[in-house]
């Protein structure tokens, strides 16, 4: 005898947000794509006229910058994670060419 799944707690309704199309979890017709960006990665390139430059004065300076910016606009600046939900047919095209 075959067995069905009892529903889970309720969960928010996902849509496919490039055509809006309701996706339904467990039917395996969606995507859940993961998006991270991180700022150059590299190692800054200082310079010799850099090194000779006072080194408080820089810090003080990025500081006094980074005045009014809230913790996750900061962070926005250096390091992103995106969850986004793609139906099959809008994932296929966008997987070969994401920047479209």
């Amino acid at each position: 005898m075959a067995r069905t799944r009892e529903p889970a707690a309720e969960v928010a309704p996902l849509f496919c947000n490039r055509c809006g199309a309701h996706l339904t979890p467990g039917r395996g017709d969606f995507f859940q794509v993961a998006i991270e960006a991180v700022a150059d990665p590299a190692p800054p390139v200082v310079t010799a006229d850099e090194m000779e430059k006072d080194l408080g004065a820089e810090i003080r300076r990025t500081i006094a910058r980074l005045e009014g910016v809230s913790p996750k606009e900061a962070m926005d600046q250096v390091y992103r994670r995106l969850v986004i939900y793609l139906c099959a047919p809008c994932f296929h095209p966008w997987i070969e060419d994401p920047t479209g």
